[in-house]
């Protein structure tokens, strides 16, 4: 790996997924004949990781598939929501993820262009949404597998993440080193995991 010189921060910001990235899918509660989730819990340590990785200095922008109103219902109460620069969600943008059209609009909100999405980092669930979207992007991927409502296995070389991570907790010790100049390096791709300190 090469390493950037000097201790400037390389990160230009944090995409998250919502849905078993920072809330438990098994705990929702949606409207009758609805799609808005109305209640749900945390993975235990989400809130504390977001708010780390904010007093860290991180622009965090939240990235996700489904109603406006979900989102709001599920991260406002728990003082979450406002950590986010921006929201950018299906509903408002008219597409889901890996559709480039979410992740080049969670890069134009921040006022990046593609030519800057190395600079990012996609955090998500969905190997099929989350981290081939961001692959396709050039965005450093991160998978968090701990959830098993969805695949843990790649379905095509284009879904293998550049991180895997096995808790949400894990999160800030390995932005922490990814900020501090470690690159992304086409020959590790998927080799690299971070387990639990």
């Amino acid at each position: 790996m090469n390493e950037q010189k000097g201790n400037a921060r390389r990160l230009a910001a944090i995409f998250l997924d919502c849905g078993d990235t920072l809330v438990d899918e098994r705990s929702e509660v949606k409207l009758a004949d609805s799609e808005i989730v109305v209640s749900a819990e945390l993975i235990p340590g989400a809130d504390t990781v977001v708010e780390t990785l904010k007093r860290m200095g991180h622009v965090l922008v939240l990235v996700a598939d489904g109603p406006v109103a979900t989102f709001e219902n599920v991260l406002k109460p728990r003082g979450l929501w406002q950590h986010f620069s921006h929201h950018v969600i299906s509903e408002r943008v008219g597409v889901h993820k890996p559709d480039p059209a979410m992740f080049r609009a969670a890069l134009a909100a921040i006022g990046l262009g593609e030519d800057r999405a190395g600079d990012v980092v996609m955090v998500g669930n969905n190997l099929s949404r989350d981290i081939l979207g961001a692959n396709h992007m050039g965005m450093t991927s991160v998978f968090l597998k701990w959830s098993t409502l969805r695949s843990h296995v790649p379905a095509c070389e284009d879904e293998i993440p550049d991180y895997t991570i096995e808790q949400i907790t894990d999160l800030p010790s390995l932005i922490a080193r990814l900020d501090t100049g470690l690159t992304k390096s086409a020959d590790t791709k998927g080799a690299k995991s971070v387990k639990s300190l």
